[in-house]
This record gives structure tokens, C-alpha cells and sequence, in this order.
């Protein structure tokens, strides 16, 4: 079976095992039934996910321009405090933002290879954890915007890590963390307009992956570099593909990249 298409971050499903699924043109794969067999992926061009034509992808599923045009990777995606919304304040496109800022968010704190806090619309609860690699993660605040989830996660970035280490998290070299403690150890710190919005009562969400084996060391898979590849899937975690031969792709930051993907 061959399956031809742009990369898009894998869709997923929560379940006693995280289910995965890569949408094609003519078909949506079920990741999970490849794992012990031997795949290929070739590399055939680009196509940036906003103005679709053939240009190099610069960050985020996006060429050069479109990346510094686009309402979608604005400076506010990455650092929610930057949101405006609210204030009826443009950055690029204020329908658009009105429209993703102006809505529930999450400030969560998750483990995927330590205690990280982060931001999510409430829509994306539990796909952003998913998506992190995270085996364990808790809802600390449901605030009504982007913007005070962003002040939120400054405010209790001092007192806790707000990036995942990839690397342990793909070794699955993991601690378990008590994480309703530590969002009560944390309660103090929210900014004063944010404490109202402090969720009591949340309990751990468990997340298992599906994967055969972990890698001992890693290589990671550039097709920018790598045109072809071929190998056994052994693993699925976060958005990463790990092989047998402990090779890594992380199919997120391969957003745009037209392949085939072929089952040997």
C-alpha cells in the first residue's frame, strides 16, 4: 500500500491507548497498524499549508512569507501572553484572533520528561498533552481567554519548567509526579485576576502510548536531509514515529512536506 500526501500533525484519540491517524487524499491511515511492520517514507516536495504552492517550509507548516503573513503564526501562538484580543487590538487579522483568543483556554501542567506548564484552548484538551509525549498531566485553571492563560503560564513558569526535554521523553526515561500536589503547591503564585479560575477539583489524566520498544540513542530523521528512508515502526509518542533501528521522525515539524508513505 502506498499513500501520497502533505503532512499534518497526526490526529489522535484518546483511548486505553492513544490512537493515531495521518490524513491522505484518498484515504486516512491508522497509525497504530503499522507498529512491527517495515514502512518508507520518500520525500517529494512542498506545499505550504496557507498559500499551498511549492516553497520551501520555513517554520510551522509554512513557507517564508506566509509564515510572516498569516494570522496562524502570529507571536501570540507561541507566547499566549502577547494576545490582544480582548483589548479589540489587530495583530494580523483580528477576526481570526477574536475567533481562537476569545474562547476557553486550559493552563495545565503536564509530565512528559518533567513537570512543564503549559497553555491550551479548552478544545484541544487532551490532544495538546497527546501531542507533548505527556504520560501524566492536570488541569491547573480554566480562564475565558488567551490572555490570561498566557499571564498565567509567565506567572508560574518561575517556579516550574515550560519546555519538554524530546530526548527523555522519546527514551521514556520518566519519573511520576504527584501532580495534584504540585498544582496545590502552586495555587499561590497565579496573578490575582486569574484566582477565581482555579480548578479544585481536577484529578491526573493517564495517557499510554502505543509502543513496542523505546529508543536507546537517538536519530533524528531530516527529510530535508534524508530524501528516503525505511525502517521497522517499533513506537508512536508525542507526534514522533520511533523505529527499531533508533531512528526518530517527528512528524509535526514535517508539516508540509509532501510524501509517499509505503508499507513493505
Amino acid at each position: 500500500m502506498t499513500y501520497t500526501g502533505v503532512l499534518q500533525k497526526m490526529k489522535t484519540e484518546l483511548q486505553a491507548q492513544v490512537q493515531y491517524y495521518l490524513d491522505f487524499p484518498t484515504d486516512v491511515l491508522q497509525v497504530n497498524l503499522l507498529l512491527g511492520k517495515t514502512i518508507a517514507i520518500d520525500f517529494q516536495g512542498y506545499e505550504c499549508l496557507n498559500c499551498h504552492e511549492d516553497k520551501k517550509i520555513f517554520r510551522q507548516g509554512f513557507c517564508y512569507d506566509c509564515f510572516y503573513q498569516t494570522p496562524r503564526a502570529g507571536d501570540w501562538i507561541m507566547k499566549p501572553e502577547l494576545s490582544k484580543a480582548h483589548l479589540d487590538q489587530e495583530d494580523r487579522d483580528l477576526a481570526y484572533e477574536k475567533a481562537v483568543q476569545l474562547q476557553p483556554h486550559i493552563v495545565y501542567l503536564a509530565n512528559s520528561s518533567n513537570i512543564k506548564v503549559g497553555v491550551t484552548r479548552k478544545t484541544q484538551v487532551p490532544t495538546r498533552w497527546i501531542d507533548q509525549g505527556a504520560h501524566e498531566a492536570i488541569k491547573v485553571v480554566e480562564v475565558p481567554n488567551r490572555y490570561l492563560a498566557g499571564i498565567t503560564e509567565v506567572a508560574l513558569k518561575a517556579h516550574v519548567a515550560d519546555k519538554t526535554n524530546w530526548r527523555t521523553m522519546l527514551k521514556n526515561e520518566l519519573v511520576d509526579e504527584d501532580l495534584e500536589a504540585k498544582k496545590q503547591s502552586l495555587q499561590q503564585y497565579l496573578p490575582t485576576e486569574v484566582q477565581q479560575y482555579y480548578l479544585e477539583n481536577e484529578k491526573e489524566t493517564i495517557i499510554n502510548f502505543p509502543v513496542l520498544s523505546y529508543p536507546e540513542k537517538l536519530t533524528s530523521l531530516n527529510l530535508a536531509k534524508t530524501l528516503n528512508y525505511e525502517g521497522e515502526l517499533v513506537g508512536i509518542k508525542g507526534q514522533y514515529l520511533l523505529f527499531k533501528d533508533n531512528t526518530v521522525f517527528n512528524v509535526r515539524a514535517h508539516e508540509g512536506y509532501v510524501i509517499t508513505l509505503t508499507l513493505l
